[in-house]
């Protein structure tokens, strides 16, 4: 009852009219580096922000599995200097799901509230988020913990780095768009090693595995005419790490791309809009939404070809209850030029309708 009371007095606080100025929030602007671990904190500056592990995991029979972790900040246009404890002037939104071929679908659960009361908050310095019962916390010894009780599935994992932190863009500034503006700051930690367990029906799982983390923050990403974007991280079996998206336009076709492949000695090779290529090889179309998604992709970037197969088709992560939208979140093999080279995570965003952050 006390969750349902709070719930209820967040929407209506947002859904009254705000008599003071709103909030002047920071713009991300090229020539400045991100910094860590300064950075790897909340930054309630900005409009939107977002900490997103994907990953592989084996049980001990060899089952593979898929899983995800989001944990979204988001700032409001309410008075940041407004003194009540209720006011929602940051929302805290988060996404876990699992990926199992046996189950037939993606199994997925979202939370959201506004920050406040120790319930849900975004801290700054370092990497501490919270929802609820869910946490993701990053320790004194760089190591991640996440722990995501949930009604149909739990996670419990540690992450592991074992790789340095991998700037995107131009040292973190990762353009989204043909304007300047058009901008996030965004780095990722590839390779992370996983352990823990995945519980369903109160039995927990013992499972191993590799992991993927984005963080990400900003505050004008997309242009106008963007409908959304295709993205995939990976981590590959020798060690590499390749990043790879597009911004696709509402008219169709392709308004902004990019890559990152750093190989396991740290080289990063960066290809431009150019040399970035998305070529759909079958699509999947979901009972429930309607929505095609071209859930097997052939990608270039510069003169190499990746070919990504999904783990299985219906990973369509409904999150209209959380951030109002639906999309593709799905786990993938990866072969580079036709031979196994990778595992890591495709995300489809835009098929139902056009983004907006």
């Amino acid at each position: 009852m006390l969750a349902f009371i709070l719930r209820t007095l967040m929407l209506l606080a947002l859904a009254l009219p705000v008599s003071a100025a709103p909030p002047q929030l920071s713009a991300v602007v090229p020539g400045k580096t991100v910094n860590l671990p300064q950075d790897m904190g909340a930054h309630p500056d900005y409009r939107t922000e977002w900490w997103y592990v994907t990953g592989w995991l084996e049980t001990p029979d060899k089952k593979s599995l898929g899983f995800q972790i989001t944990f979204f900040r988001s700032a409001t246009d309410h008075d940041a200097d407004n003194p009540s404890r209720f006011a929602p002037k940051q929302l805290i939104i988060a996404h876990a799901a699992l990926s199992d071929p046996a189950a037939g679908k993606l199994l997925h659960e979202q939370k959201s509230a506004r920050e406040g009361f120790g319930r849900a908050y975004a801290r700054t310095g370092n990497t501490d988020v919270r929802l609820d019962t869910w946490q993701f916390v990053r320790e004194a010894d760089g190591r991640y913990r996440a722990s995501l009780p949930g009604r149909d599935f739990t996670l419990n994992l540690v992450l592991t780095p074992t790789q340095a932190p991998m700037l995107q863009g131009e040292n973190g500034f990762s353009r989204k768009g043909p304007k300047p503006e058009q901008a996030s700051y965004y780095y990722s930690e590839p390779q992370l090693k996983v352990e823990g367990s995945v519980s369903r029906a109160g039995k927990p799982v013992p499972v191993t595995g590799t992991a993927w983390l984005d963080h990400e923050w900003s505050t004008s990403v997309l242009d106008p005419e963007a409908a959304g974007w295709d993205w995939i991280g990976a981590n590959m079996d020798d060690g590499a790490a390749l990043m790879v998206f597009r911004i696709r336009m509402k008219k169709g076709g392709t308004l902004w791309s990019h890559a990152a492949l750093r190989d396991r000695s740290g080289r990063v090779t960066h290809f431009g809009p150019d040399d970035v290529e998305f070529f759909p090889q079958r699509t999947w179309r979901s009972p429930r939404t309607g929505a095609a998604y071209p859930v097997a992709v052939k990608v270039r970037t510069g003169g190499m070809q990746w070919e990504l197969e999904p783990l299985q088709d219906d990973q369509e992560l409904d999150s209209r209850q959380s951030t109002g939208s639906v999309y593709w979140e799905g786990a993938v093999t990866i072969k580079r030029d036709g031979r196994p080279a990778g595992r890591g995570y495709l995300e489809l965003t835009g098929y139902v309708k056009p983004l907006k952050l």
